[in-house]
This record gives structure tokens, C-alpha cells and sequence, in this order.
């Protein structure tokens, strides 16, 4: 969340960062809530005291000024039990306005209005083409058995899947390729949990707006979530802490995730773009204010690294103000080249949060004076799985209708260069 004292000092900054966001909110309406919700605190605090101090007093008076002080107190008490109704009125409008302001924009985010407004930074190889008719990601996988179109309606619901045979082993190519080259780069690999608690989501961003994609588990006992991300359970793992930064904690996190694509009906239905559940490789890092520049930079060298090794066409993305999402001051997307849909289709992502999560979280660091300060996070999808194998199979397919490995994943396939 943002702290509380930019958005009363600089309201006039943080009403241009809605505007650059596309955000519909009234901050004007935010700052009279919490106005009032700031002298409800004084003038609560102040009727507590004056009941305290009379309550103390009244055994010591007479009989004859009793009855009279205690009408006083009684009048004070319906006084305060009206301010304290206010007040919790308040609170949770204050709450509800509060935790949907938006991350700062770092200055050098895209300001633009659509996610049509991305800025292209830069592109890796020429988009692939083919001298015979190329076949669609799951014409391929169809007729190769990779993915059963039947059963697993029947088992679960529509929008998710069987991974069957070659397509299974080279998922775990996949995740086998991209946690070595992490591992060697000093990130600590770690299996979070896929449920996790309200809080979790609370204080990673995800319940202010985005509710309607979530999956709840039994809410009227547990009232758990089924994390959209790893970033979820990974970044709470070190939440109400106070970290040692003099390096940066680097975590590279499998997890399957799980979302409703609720806003999506109709969208991408074949093969398994959008789908309910698909597994991730996700890298989460808390580092020192002054390191978080530096280390967004990294791991975005590490993403295209991984992604160049692949040898899969693809363009970089300066991610415009209207589509980061609340969390991000920053984020770059890599976008893979599908060649049967003729364009670019979003495979990772990587966010700059700085201290919005932490706040939530209490996640903190002693800085050279000795003063806590509030860790940066960021995060970044390594790999998501289907995307991913939606981009080599069509990008490497053959005449024939088979799949060629990439020269990187070979090792990890069992040394099979084609499927």
C-alpha cells in the first residue's frame, strides 16, 4: 500500500498517478474520509479520557453530587457511543478507499491509456516463418495425444486439462532448464503452498480489485485462497520480518496456480492459453531501496537470457501505466511470436513493487543508520508452463507435424531432439 503521509502531503501527485493508471477513484473523497476519520480519533480519545477521569471521581463525592454527575456521565457515554459507531463506520471506508490507491509510477513507466500503448523496447530474431502450412499449437498436440479433450471436463470443468506423454517431459525440460540456470545465479529454489490465508492475498494486492478471479475454499471453515501466483505465499513467507540485506534474497518458486479467467469467456478457448489451472515458475526477490533498480535490471537480463536460449522470437515490452496493475511502479513483459495467430502473445512478466507489499506485510530491513526501512519486492514469471510450450510447439514444428526440442532442452529431454 502506499504511505499514508504521500498521499496527505502530495495529493495533487498521487490524483495525476489514477489519471495515468485509467482509475476511476475520488481521492478527494478518500482525504474527507480521512480527515474525519483522523478527529473522530481525537475527539474519541478525548471523551475516553474525561470518562475515565470521572469515573474515578465519582465514589469520592457526596451523596448530594452524585446523582448529578452520574446524568454528566451518562450523557458523555451516549456521546461516545455514537462517536465510536462513527468511528468504525469510518474505518472501514477509510479501509475500503485506502487499499485500492495504486503504487506510484516509476519515472520511466510507459504513460499511456491501453495495453495496445505498450512500448516495443526491443525484439529478439524475426518473427518464424514457414514454406508449408503451419498448424495451430493444439492441432498438433490433438493429434499427437498430448492433451486428452475429454475426460477432463468430465472429471473437473471446462478450462482444464490432461497433460499426456512427450508433453508432460517437456514441461519438466522446461523447469529442469530455467532452475538450473537460476540455482547457478544464487537463487534458493523453494515449493510454496498453493492455499494460502486472506491475509496472504491482502498483502501481496490481490484483494482489492481482484476478487472476481480468485478461487475460495471452503469459506465458511477454512476461508482459504488458491494462490493466481507463487508471488503470493513467497513474498508472506518472510512477512512481520526483519530481513539481513546486505545481499538480496533471491527465491525461485514452482507452484501450479489457479485462476477463474471469469472476464475472459469466449477468449483464446482453444489449446490452453487461458485455462483455470497452469503451473509457473516464479522468481521473488526482497532487496534494499538503493539495490532495487540494479536488481530489476538483473532479473530482467535473467528472463531474456533464458528466453534467448529457447532461440523463440520475441519483443520486449515497456508495460503501459493503464495495464500494470495496482502493485507495480514498474513491469516488463516478454511477448513469445505465435506464428498461426500472426502476432506476439504475453509469456513472462517482471514488476518493481518497491516497499507497496512490504508495507502490507511488515517485511523489513535495518538500513546504514540503523533505521527500518520498508524492503523493495519485486517478481517475475520465469516460465509459464503452457504458454511457454504453446510458443516452441509452434514455432518448431515440422512439416511432418512433429516438434523439434531446442538445442537447450535436449539434455533435459532425455537427449530426444524431436517429438
Amino acid at each position: 500500500m502506499l504511505d499514508i503521509k504521500i498521499i496527505r502531503n502530495n495529493p495533487d501527485l498521487v490524483k495525476d498517478n489514477i489519471i495515468k493508471r485509467n482509475l476511476t477513484l475520488d481521492l478527494d473523497k478518500f482525504l474527507e474520509i480521512d480527515t474525519e476519520k483522523l478527529d473522530l480519533l481525537v475527539k474519541v480519545d478525548e471523551l475516553r479520557a474525561i470518562k475515565n477521569k470521572v469515573s474515578k471521581k465519582i465514589p469520592t463525592l457526596s451523596n448530594e453530587e452524585k446523582p448529578a454527575k452520574i446524568v454528566e456521565m451518562k450523557e458523555l457515554w451516549e456521546d461516545l457511543k455514537t462517536l465510536e459507531n462513527r468511528q468504525k463506520v469510518v474505518e472501514e471506508l477509510w479501509k475500503e478507499m485506502y487499499y485500492k490507491i495504486p503504487n506510484l509510477l516509476d519515472d520511466t513507466a510507459a504513460i499511456w491509456d491501453t495495453d495496445e500503448d505498450n512500448i516495443i523496447v526491443e525484439k529478439f530474431l524475426e518473427p518464424t516463418k514457414f514454406d508449408f502450412d503451419a498448424k495451430t499449437h493444439y492441432e498438433i498436440w490433438e493429434s499427437k495425444w498430448w492433451i486428452d479433450t475429454e475426460k477432463w471436463a468430465e472429471v473437473s470443468w471446462a478450462r482444464f486439462w490432461y497433460l499426456k506423454g512427450d508433453l508432460v517431459l517437456l514441461q519438466f525440460a522446461l523447469i529442469n532448464y530455467a532452475m538450473s540456470k537460476l540455482v547457478a545465479k544464487w537463487f534458493n529454489p523453494i515449493l510454496p503452498p498453493v492455499l494460502v490465508r486472506e491475509k496472504a492475498m491482502f498483502g501481496t494486492g490481490f484483494l482489492a480489485d481482484q476478487t472476481d478471479g480468485l478461487y475460495r475454499v471452503n469459506p465458511d471453515d477454512d476461508d482459504l485462497h488458491l494462490v493466481w501466483t507463487s508471488e503470493v505465499p513467497v513474498t508472506s513467507y518472510h512477512s512481520w520480518e526483519i530481513l539481513d540485506l546486505e545481499e538480496p534474497k533471491m527465491y525461485i518458486a514452482y507452484s501450479s496456480c489457479f485462476r477463474k479467467e471469469a472476464w475472459s469467456a469466449g477468449k483464446d478457448m482453444k489449446g490452453i492459453l487461458r485455462w483455470h489451472q497452469f503451473d509457473k515458475l516464479e522468481m521473488v526477490s526482497f532487496c534494499k531501496v538503493e539495490d532495487s533498480q540494479s536488481l530489476h535490471d538483473f532479473m530482467i537480463w535473467m528472463e531474456e537470457d533464458i528466453w534467448q536460449w529457447l532461440w523463440i522470437p520475441y519483443q520486449k515490452l515497456n508495460v503501459c501505466s493503464w495495464d500494470l496493475g495496482n502493485p507495480a511502479m514498474k513491469k516488463y513483459d516478454l511477448e513469445a511470436w505465435v506464428p498461426t495467430q500472426n502476432k506476439y502473445r504475453e509469456v513472462t512478466s517482471c514488476s518493481n513493487i518497491w516497499e507497496f507489499q512490504s508495507r502490507r506485510l511488515s517485511i523489513k530491513y535495518k538500513g546504514s543508520d540503523d533505521s527500518l526501512k520498508y524492503a523493495h519486492t519485486l517478481n517475475w514469471t520465469v516460465i509459464a508452463m503452457s504458454r511457454c510450450m504453446i510458443a516452441i510447439i509452434e514455432n518448431y514444428q515440422t512439416s511432418e507435424g512433429n516438434v523439434k526440442i531446442p538445442d537447450i532442452l535436449v539434455p533435459f529431454m532425455g537427449w530426444k531432439t524431436e517429438i
